[in-house]
């Protein structure tokens, strides 16, 4: 499993330009799910998306990240992107070998959307397997790409 986790001030997502989803200050998490994923990545990568201190306390003044996304009671936008695992080394054209088939990472998706939303935060998402146009006010910028192979 692969996410791009990145910090916003706001992001959307538009399908067919109609706004599917939208959240203020959180996370835009950009998710590609592997062949080989199962629930055991799913939770690894819940429990890290919720818990990694990727925001500034207001209350000092250091710049040090000491917060997480629900200790700021920050919102989660979650989009499906299977190019995350294009293999780009040969040729011209990337390889998605890698990227679980269609109808398994949707499953896999909606099981990660759900434990998400069992923090209590405020989820989003686009539409799986849709042509979206996601708009994205990154904060800092902090972009990180979080990794978790199946063992």
């Amino acid at each position: 499993m692969r996410i791009i986790i990145q910090r916003v001030k706001s992001s959307q997502v538009e399908v067919n330009d109609r706004i599917v989803g939208k959240i203020d200050r959180g996370l835009n998490l950009l998710v590609a799910i592997a062949d080989t994923d199962t629930e055991v990545e799913i939770d690894w990568m819940v429990r890290k998306c919720l818990e990694l201190r990727l925001f500034p306390d207001p209350a000092n003044d250091t710049g040090r990240w000491d917060k997480s996304v629900g200790e700021i009671g920050g919102e989660l936008l979650v989009i499906s992107q299977f190019t995350l695992y294009g293999d780009c080394r040969k040729g011209r054209r990337p390889s998605f070998d890698r990227s679980a088939p269609p109808e398994t990472a949707e499953k896999l998706y909606e099981i990660f959307v759900e434990k998400l939303r069992q923090s209590g935060l405020k989820v989003e998402t686009g539409l799986f397997g849709a042509q979206m146009q996601v708009s994205i006010e990154n904060d800092g910028p902090v972009t990180l790409v979080l990794d978790r192979d199946s063992a």
